[in-house]
């Protein structure tokens, strides 16, 4: 990406909900350079560093309900590129791996962060599986928050693979308006759509964030990337023989509904890295939105539970 170039900016509508959400959480926004263009960060709390990497149709607000249950950690919740406040970035499909693990050493360059506890959900936690297993001196510990998409077992939601469907995807996002209706349709696909109600803010943001152009592209990108119209790419995949290689300590938070990746196969996915420990939630794919409390005190206890 040529840096000297016009970086594409996300609407107003969505940076001042997105601030407004920020100061109503008592975070602190800043942004750090990394090789593509700026990522935006929300900072709050202070000790262990503990980073968040969220999933995909969403931005760093889906982890803002953590912060006020956090009391022995300092949070960076970092919005991937072009979700969020971030700049967004370009990558070849087969290079999106080597893509998350720079912007990941990027960023924890510029909070001068040398390790630091990595919390992905979703789509987020593909990256951070990803830089665990390829820079695991950095990596205190990883948390998969939520089921991490290309895990064995996993299957995708229909509605997600045709967002993934080369030209099909793009042109219903140019014809279909997404609004709440269509929002909830797909949270409820994966279990929660009950829970999304209590965060009425977050709904709204979700719907801001469908009609931004540069997160819109950046979710494509991504999707096409990892899936194909009848599920994960099989170069893309988290493999059984990759797991066995995870040295960092893990922790698995699921929830016993999430329709992508069922508790069945974590507790595979848990047999067969080194050191796991799963914890199973009455949730679907998204625990934090119906255990706030309860997921932040899981990872504060992991993390300081590890020398």
């Amino acid at each position: 990406m040529n840096t000297q170039t016009r970086v594409p900016g996300h609407p107003i509508r969505v940076r001042n909900r997105y601030d407004r959400m920020v100061r109503d959480a008592g975070g602190r926004s800043r942004f750090v350079p990394t090789r593509t263009g700026r990522a935006h960060v929300v900072e709050h709390g202070d000790g262990l560093p503990v980073v968040h990497l969220h999933g995909n149709n969403t931005s760093s607000l889906s982890h803002l309900m953590l912060l006020e249950h956090t009391t022995a950690v300092h949070s960076f919740l970092v919005d991937r590129p072009g979700f969020g406040l971030s700049d967004p970035s370009d990558f070849h499909r087969t290079g999106l791996r080597r893509h998350a693990v720079g912007f990941v050493d990027d960023v924890l360059d510029g909070l001068g962060l040398e390790s630091a506890v990595l919390v992905g959900a979703s789509g987020g936690g593909i990256w951070s599986v990803w830089y665990a297993l390829d820079r695991p001196e950095r990596v205190r510990v990883v948390v998969m928050l939520g089921s991490v998409p290309l895990l064995p077992g996993a299957r995708i939601p229909v509605d997600v693979r045709v967002m993934a469907t080369p030209v099909l995807g793009q042109l219903l996002g140019r014809i279909v308006k997404p609004g709440r209706r269509m929002l909830l349709h797909l949270l409820s696909s994966v279990g929660e759509g009950g829970t999304i109600r209590r965060y009425p803010n977050l709904l709204d943001s979700l719907v801001d964030a469908a009609h931004d152009p540069v997160a819109r592209a950046a979710n494509v990108a991504e999707l096409q990337a990892i899936l194909s119209p009848f599920g994960t790419r099989p170069e893309a995949g988290i493999h059984p023989d990759a797991l066995r290689k995870l040295r960092v300590p893990t922790l698995m938070i699921w929830g016993d509904h999430d329709p992508v990746v069922p508790v069945k196969d974590a507790q595979a996915v848990a047999a067969l890295v080194p050191y796991a420990r799963l914890e199973v939630l009455v949730a679907g794919h998204v625990p934090q939105l119906g255990h706030p409390a309860r997921v932040a005190a899981l990872i504060e206890e992991f993390a300081h539970s590890i020398p």
